[in-house]
């Protein structure tokens, strides 16, 4: 393996705070050329530490997932778009169950407006978004919690969710493989997401297109388990066939947002 230059270490070092680096904001930060960074970045993604995205790239995922507040910087505008989408077809007067994940939580934010919703929860950062909302009922799922995210797991959790019947599940994934596997990085997520896919009428996925080019070693669920998939674009070739067979309703949050800049463009691969 070639040794990374000193701006390059510091890149990585960045997207390993941050979540992500972008071309603009390195070109301003490093004084060089938007082609220097492009080449670091093509540098560090040969080396598996970066993964491409359009205008920047992410951390690469492997076996542990970013850490919770670097996450929130991850597709931060496609996140909050996906939100909004995907509140916009919860109706009032309705019960669901929302997930763990920093996509979910932009569901909640965007649900707050909502009337006579019963929000049922394992994540902690749900809750304390809506259980001032009058109209929103909310419970949570007892157990340990996980400090990195505030997560609630466990079968004390999964116990509590096997109770209720609910009219919608929101759930997210931490990857989406091409045969649509839905990935997470820790095993004792797969109960708890089971048990919300089975109690629910309707389920709707929330993830954006960093998703398809991330890997991680756990698998919640299947796409052919999920009603709606709410995401910012076109999803790649193998995926959008997998739904199209399987019936499942695809949205996309931002599908101008698939337009790429020319002189930044890369081939949007899916990870295995």
């Amino acid at each position: 393996m070639t040794v990374l230059s000193n701006r390059q270490t510091e890149i990585l070092n960045i997207a390993r705070t941050q979540g992500r680096v972008m071309v603009e904001d390195l070109v301003r930060r490093f004084e060089v050329s938007a082609q220097t960074i492009r080449k670091d970045l093509n540098d560090l993604c040969d080396h598996h530490a970066l993964t491409r995205i359009h205008g920047g790239a992410i951390i690469a995922s492997g076996v542990e997932n970013l850490a919770y507040e670097a996450r929130r910087f991850v597709a931060a505008e496609e996140k909050k778009a996906i939100g909004a989408a995907a509140a916009a077809l919860i109706p009032n007067g309705c019960s669901l169950f929302i997930n763990i994940g920093t996509t979910t939580e932009e569901v909640a934010s965007a649900l707050t407006s909502h009337e006579d919703l019963l929000v049922i929860t394992n994540n902690l950062n749900v809750a304390m978004q809506l259980y001032r909302y009058p109209r929103i009922e909310v419970i949570v799922a007892g157990g340990a919690v996980r400090r990195a995210d505030g997560a609630v797991i466990g079968s004390t959790a999964t116990s509590l969710i096997g109770q209720f019947k609910v009219d919608y599940a929101i759930i997210g994934a931490s990857a989406i493989d091409q045969d649509g596997a839905l990935l997470d990085f820790d095993y004792r997520e797969v109960q708890a997401a089971q048990a919300i896919i089975s109690n629910a009428r309707s389920v709707m996925l929330v993830a954006d297109s960093t998703k398809f080019r991330r890997s991680a070693p756990v698998r919640i669920a299947d796409i052919t388990q999920i009603n709606t998939f709410v995401t910012d674009v076109a999803l790649p070739a193998g995926l959008a066939e997998v739904c199209r067979t399987h019936g499942i309703e695809v949205i996309e949050a931002l599908p101008e947002s698939v337009e790429a800049d020319e002189t930044d463009a890369e081939p949007r691969s899916s990870v295995g």
